[in-house]
């Protein structure tokens, strides 16, 4: 048991503790204010303050944790030996010279997200402006390094103080934005199809179109026999994010009452997960969201938990609020579109901070590494590059046994429409984090 000492205890620091001692540490720890007491106690003790005390772990602190406002801070930004830490701290006696808690929690929270800020086209928070961009630290999950180098030396100090072992975990996430290219589409969609492909003179599309809608080929989106013999080959966790929508400019799904839509969604509940993707409408009208929801729930006749956001589309921390009015438990939305790494800085679950209202919520944050169209677009790789990137990911969650996840989409393993060999980046990657589990387990 680690004994924790702080001069007043508020809702920052009280999740801040939480997370980092009992969550990603695995150490029982208890807080007091009462100075005495700390003092006279002969267990493991830490205090987080301005002065050391007594004989203890002594922290230097930053008073962010112990601020109620959001406003403009200086983190103090400094490098040692290739590694970013925020909150610098200046006295000799602390076991850090930067404040490990205030620097999680600026990240975790995502601080400058409430902060004024230039939204992109689609009214996001660009991965460009986040000082991990800037910085070029967006690539390390640098709250998980932190805590696990906070961790060594507070049992290099109390080599009694227990802790639980944490193990490299991975999650594969489809994204169904358009669960078919040409099947489904109706009347009018199919016959302005044909009209465009026309127009534009490709009349190898327009055969396609019409030898799928024939039934002689299956649709080049209709990538789920291949999903699914991937997830069973290498007995991969694995959640579908459905848009369940009605059609406009960005919502491009299939008709939520299709009948072979339906079936196809059913079906998937067999082998997977399946969550919510709320339509980029939904963005501006919450109450598409709880309808989208109540649709797919009465579908599946399972109630729906999981959430990402259609093209990431969120704020906070409006966006979250209404995810938990609609009783979803877990949000997968943390990561960029244009850009591979940890959004939040960490690689594990957490749950949601609600900064202007100063809480802990119950809505559980699963951050993604990297997603295809990052890789794809945003990144412009190509498919081996790609490949080398998800290896350093992958190598540097597993080096702080953190949690992966990745972001894909059925129509980019369609090896169609400019996605050719993006199923060999895949299925290698999912071969090498599996190579990469049975290591950990056959080294215990």
């Amino acid at each position: 048991m680690l004994l924790i000492y702080a001069k007043k205890i508020t809702n920052r620091l009280g999740y801040t503790l939480n997370l980092v001692f009992g969550e990603l540490m695995g150490i029982e720890y208890s807080i007091t204010t009462d100075e005495d007491f700390f003092v006279e106690s002969k267990d493991p003790k830490l205090s987080y303050c301005k002065h050391k005390l007594c004989d203890e772990a002594f922290l230097c602190c930053d008073s962010l944790l112990f601020d109620t406002t959001i406003e403009l801070v200086d983190v103090n930004y400094f490098e040692r030996n290739g590694l970013p830490y925020l909150f610098k701290q200046y006295s000799k006696d602390s076991i850090c010279d930067y404040d490990v808690l205030a620097s999680v929690f600026y990240l975790v929270s995502r601080y400058e997200e409430y902060l004024p800020f230039v939204r992109d086209e689609h009214s996001r928070f660009k991965a460009e402006d986040s000082l991990a961009y800037k910085k070029g630290f967006l690539d390390k999950p640098v709250v998980n390094i932190w805590v696990r180098e906070l961790k060594q030396k507070l049992q290099t100090i109390y080599p009694t103080l227990e802790s639980k072992k944490s193990f490299f975990t991975y999650t594969n996430t489809i994204d169904v934005d358009s669960a078919y290219s040409y099947s489904g589409k109706g009347v009018l969609r199919t016959c302005v199809g044909f009209a465009r492909d026309l127009l534009k003179g490709n009349l190898a599309l327009c055969l396609k179109r019409l030898s799928v809608l024939i039934g002689k080929r299956q649709d080049p989106y209709d990538t789920f026999d291949y999903i699914i013999s991937i997830l069973q080959k290498y007995k991969v966790n694995t959640t579908f994010f459905i848009l369940f929508g009605d059609y406009g400019r960005y919502d491009k799904n299939i008709s939520p009452y299709n009948p072979k839509f339906r079936l196809q969604l059913k079906s998937l509940c067999d082998y997977a997960k399946v969550g919510i993707h709320p339509s980029y409408e939904s963005f501006e009208e919450s109450e598409l969201m709880s309808e989208q929801i109540k649709m797919l729930k009465s579908l599946l006749r399972k109630p729906i938990h999981r959430s990402r956001f259609h093209y990431l589309r969120f704020r906070l921390p409006e966006s979250y609020r209404e995810l938990i009015n609609n009783n979803i438990e877990g949000d997968y939305s943390m990561g960029y579109s244009n850009a591979i790494g940890f959004r939040a800085g960490i690689c594990n679950s957490f749950n949601f901070y609600d900064l202007a209202l100063d809480f802990e919520t119950k809505l559980r944050i699963f951050p993604f590494a990297y997603m295809d169209v990052a890789l794809k677009n945003g990144l412009q790789l190509s498919p081996d590059e790609a490949l080398d990137k998800i290896v350093s990911i992958v190598d540097k969650v597993v080096e702080v046994d953190g949690h992966l996840i990745s972001v894909w989409h059925n129509e980019s393993l369609s090896e169609d429409f400019g996605w050719e060999d993006w199923r060999n980046v895949y299925e290698r990657s999912i071969e090498y984090v599996s190579k990469k589990k049975e290591a950990l387990f056959s080294n215990k």
